[in-house]
């Protein structure tokens, strides 16, 4: 400032009014310290920076990659330029009114409290970012809780740029604000609500990121592609997306087929009804044709065995069936679909698999099949499960069975044509 003043006095001996110089002497100040900060921040991001840069990429770590990456570091720089001349400025404008400096101060505050939000903001995206990825916590709703911490910490900096522009207290400024605290839970209801659903969610592990869920009250039946603070968006299998806000996920039920997917199988539960006038013992003549379909002949001897072996729990034998009584056509064609199901591959025969008889309606007898594939993606499960009963229809006629149908308007005029000659 020595050198300041005797440029005041070199002007002054010149002839010009001291007020005039001394006007100068600040305004020079000024750029001066305008000059330095802007050299500290081209210094910190061209060189600092750069220099940082190079030093992470020879790291092996991943997440200091992603800081750089999303210009955390970058955004932080951006605090020195304020800062320099926030702690200059009193140097500069030491002869003038404490009302400038103050004025000029409370404008650099609020640059670095600015630039502290836009860094701390990035920094928690890169953070969720990094855990995302990461075994643990990959596929976890965790982007509605940065959204919390990230709306927290913007109303808290706000509240500080206030007050500081204000000339208050920050603290007497939030007790102040506590007064309309009704109003604030109303204008924020959907983020509070959506922030404790978010974190019940998360904390039971009912839903991520990924999951197939289907909701058919609000038409979601798809892919979980992004839970945010809001919103949880769903990508239904026609491609259209439905935005359920997430605290219906918690006060309503939904279907959540991910713990299918992470089973051993994906189940199959389907009937055909049989005719049950075609029910019928098999004779010896049609035993020895049965005998001829694959898995048969073996199903057929071990019953035999097991029917001449049976005795009463006191050791009575029971009476034995004479042989044209002994095997149903329909048992046969029971316990041929249950051979065929276990030697199919895809089946997977560690989790329950069965042929069994349902109620008989007047539509029939229904005849369930009861298993589970192993393949569980959407398309080929549907395939597999077509092909399992494309054969279930065409072998139905080789036990001499009959599917019952409903007639259609052909039998009805195939019936009526006899009368009409």
């Amino acid at each position: 400032m020595n050198i300041l003043r005797n440029i005041d006095t070199l002007l002054v001996s010149w002839g010009m009014p001291a007020g005039t110089a001394d006007s100068l002497d600040q305004f020079i100040a000024f750029a001066i310290v305008l000059l330095v900060a802007f050299l500290a921040d081209m210094v910190c991001r061209h060189v600092v920076l750069k220099a940082v840069a190079r030093l992470v990429k020879r790291t092996k770590a991943t997440w200091d990659d992603v800081v750089f990456d999303q210009r955390v570091m970058a955004r932080l720089s951006h605090i020195v330029m304020p800062l320099v001349v926030y702690l200059f400025i009193p140097v500069a404008f030491q002869d003038t009114t404490r009302t400038t400096i103050v004025f000029i101060q409370n404008l650099c505050f609020v640059a670095i409290v600015c630039s502290l939000l836009f860094f701390l903001h990035s920094f928690l995206n890169a953070a969720y970012t990094v855990y995302s990825q990461t075994g643990r916590f990959r596929n976890r709703p965790l982007k509605s809780l940065v959204q919390t911490f990230q709306v927290v910490m913007w109303l808290i900096g706000g509240i500080v740029i206030l007050s500081a522009l204000l000339g208050r207290d920050p603290l007497s400024l939030l007790a102040g604000l506590g007064a309309s605290a009704a109003i604030l839970t109303l204008v924020f209801k959907d983020s509070i609500m959506g922030f404790v659903s978010s974190v019940q969610l998360t904390y039971n592990d009912m839903l991520k990121v990924g999951d197939w869920i289907k909701m058919s009250k609000y038409g979601a039946d798809g892919i979980v592609i992004e839970v945010t603070l809001n919103t949880v968006k769903v990508r239904n299998w026609d491609n259209t997306v439905t935005t359920i806000p997430p605290y219906l996920l918690v006060s309503d039920s939904f279907e959540n087929w991910q713990a299918m997917r992470d089973s051993g199988g994906r189940r199959v539960k389907r009937s055909v009804n049989i005719d049950m006038t075609s029910v019928h013992f098999c004779s010896a003549e049609e035993l020895d044709r049965l005998r001829r379909i694959p898995y048969l002949a073996e199903c057929i001897d071990r019953r035999q065995r097991e029917l001449d072996e049976q005795c009463s729990p006191d050791g009575t034998c029971v009476p034995v069936p004479s042989d044209d009584q002994r095997f149903t056509n329909l048992g046969l064609f029971r316990a041929y679909l249950t051979e065929y199901l276990r030697h199919l591959p895809v089946v997977n025969t560690e989790l329950h698999c069965m042929v069994r008889h349902l109620q008989p309606t007047e539509h029939g007898l229904p005849v369930e099949l009861y298993f589970f594939s192993s393949v569980k993606d959407w398309i080929p499960y549907e395939q597999i499960q077509a092909d399992v009963f494309d054969h279930v229809l065409a072998v139905v006629p080789r036990f001499g069975l009959r599917l019952y149908q409903a007639p259609s308007g052909s039998d009805l005029r195939r019936w009526a044509a006899p009368d009409a000659r």
